[in-house]
Formats: C-alpha cells, structure tokens, sequence
C-alpha cells in the first residue's frame, strides 16, 4: 500500500485525552513527540484549540488549549521534523484566540463539526486559512446522517477553500462497505479534495475500515499509539504504520514508547474493545452511556447495560 501522497496523523494526545481531561504529564507528549518523529509519522495532532472561556484550566490539562508556551515546553527550539495540528471545535474557540500561524508553532488546524454546523465549519477554516494554516474540516457522526443532508453538506465543503474533507466514524458504527460506499462519494462529490478518515474501534474495525479507505483513495489517515482514544480508542499506530509499505516509517519507536508510556494509563483509564463500548457502536449511539458505565463500579455487570440499552427484559 505504499503511496507517496499517503499522510499519517497522530492523535495520541488530543483524542486520548478524552479519557482523562488532557491530564498527561510533559514527559508523556514529550515522549510520543519524540516517537513520532523518529518513526517518521507527517502530523501529531497534540491537542485541542479550546478558548479559556469554554473550558477552565483548574479541571483540564494543557492540551485542551494548546497555548504557545505549552507547546515550546516540549519541542523546544530545534527545528521540528514532523508538523504539528490541533483540533478546534465549533463554538469552543473564538477566533481571536487563533494565534497567528507566525506566532505559532503549530501547522494545521482541524476544525470538527456536525453536518448542521457545516457552515460555520468552513467559516472558521477559512479564517485559519487567512492566518496561515493548513486546515481540514472534520465531518463528525456521518453514520447518523441521513442521505439528502450529507449529500448537501457536501456540496458546500466543495465550493469551500478548504483541501482535506476528513471522514469520521464517530460512533464506529461503519463496516467496511459503509467506508467503501462513502469513500468513493465522497471523492465524487469532493473534486480536487484530499479526503481523510478517522476511525473508533467499538467492533473491533477501526484499523480494517482504514484499510478500506486506503484502498479506495484516502490519503489522510488518523491513527494513536496502542489505539489510545475516547471510548473504544482509534486505530492503533503500530498496526497502520506496519501496513504501509513505505520504507521512511519505523514502528520501533511507537513500540518502546507504548511499553513505558502508553501501557502505564491503561492501570488508570480503560479504553478499547469493551462490551459497553460494542454496545453503543452497535446501536451506532455515542458513547456517553457506555463510558459513563465503564467509570462506574459496575463496570464489568454488561449484561443489564446490554439489555438497559437495547430495552430488552431482565431475565
């Protein structure tokens, strides 16, 4: 599967601090930063834009705001060999807290939206555009999207000047012919467009349904480190970057830094392949419910959550 125009994004950071707030120590971005390049991966995606008007530094971690000075803690002053991106979420942001990219060291900014939000999507992209940025739009719970309004969300990101149009399995509910079917509507409806995929593991697809995209075009490819993510994780690294077939990756390095940093959280926060998390992606619901049950102390009593979910009697 080797293809030149292939790009790989990490998002160890950003999508696994869903999991604890953004709560990771420097030593931990740090070491995935120090990871990623040496495994050759193009993006890191090392958090979240978020304005402090939304969200309050005393409950969440510095990768919920990725300010300037957080992120020179950890690169440092040396020339970086990867880029960096952030995720800015429809109304968590204002626009004035956009730095300029000259003033910053991050590359491309991911703007994630709803099919409703669509609008204002390409309207924040834009503006990054115009402060420099690479940007993408990411089309969040498209698998809950009825035909006609996907088809006209589309249209407008067409006429948009934004080049990357991610795919987002957000429930991971898709199988492999959803990726298939999209993939190739999107590309249609898309022209000119890069078009991403980001994928969740609730059924234990997320890397297959990133097969699938490859196969079909994508060239943008979200993966983290050992799956780490919200809920039932992501597409684990080391199994996307052992697939391709490009010889400027190396796997060894996201290998030694899920053994001394990746592994460690999994004593602290559970993410995956669990039964709640099969539930929801089943169901193709969000997985609030389900994570909300796996941080309770009836974790592992699936059973009733199964049959609370799918209404089905107590026997």
């Amino acid at each position: 599967m080797f293809r030149p125009e292939i790009k790989v994004v990490d998002c160890t950071v950003r999508d696994g601090g869903l999991m604890n707030k953004w709560q990771f120590e420097d030593d931990f971005v740090l070491q995935v930063y120090k990871a990623n390049t040496k495994a050759g991966v193009d993006y890191m995606e090392i958090g979240y834009l978020s304005s402090e008007s939304a969200f309050s530094r005393d409950e969440y971690g510095p990768w919920r705001f990725c300010a300037e000075k957080d992120i020179k803690r950890i690169i440092g002053d040396a020339e970086k060999k990867l880029k960096l991106s952030a995720m800015a979420d429809i109304g968590r942001i204002d626009y004035d807290d956009i730095p300029l990219k000259s003033d910053s060291s991050i590359d491309m900014i991911r703007v994630a939206c709803y099919v409703h939000q669509v609008d204002s999507a390409i309207t924040l992209a834009h503006h990054c555009m115009e402060k420099g940025y690479e940007t993408t739009i990411n089309l969040m719970a498209v698998s809950t999207v009825g035909i006609r309004d996907l088809n006209e969300a589309l249209e407008d990101l067409a006429r948009s000047k934004v080049p990357i149009i991610y795919l987002v399995d957000s429930f991971g509910a898709f199988y492999s012919e959803d990726i298939d079917a999209l993939a190739v509507k999107y590309m249609e409806r898309l022209p000119g467009k890069t078009i991403g995929i980001h994928t969740h593991n609730n059924q234990q697809l997320a890397f297959a349904n990133t097969i699938a995209a490859i196969i079909n075009g994508v060239n943008f490819l979200d993966a983290s480190f050992y799956g780490i993510g919200r809920g039932a994780g992501n597409c684990p690294m080391e199994l996307l970057i052992s697939f391709l077939k490009n010889p400027k990756f190396n796997v060894d390095p996201i290998i030694e830094t899920i053994e001394s940093h990746v592994l460690p959280w999994r004593e602290k926060i559970d993410w995956g392949y669990f039964i709640p998390y099969m539930v929801t992606g089943v169901l193709n619901q969000h997985p609030r419910s389900a994570m909300a049950h796996m941080e309770s102390d009836k974790k592992n009593e699936v059973t009733g959550f199964y049959r609370e979910m799918t209404s089905l009697p107590d026997v």
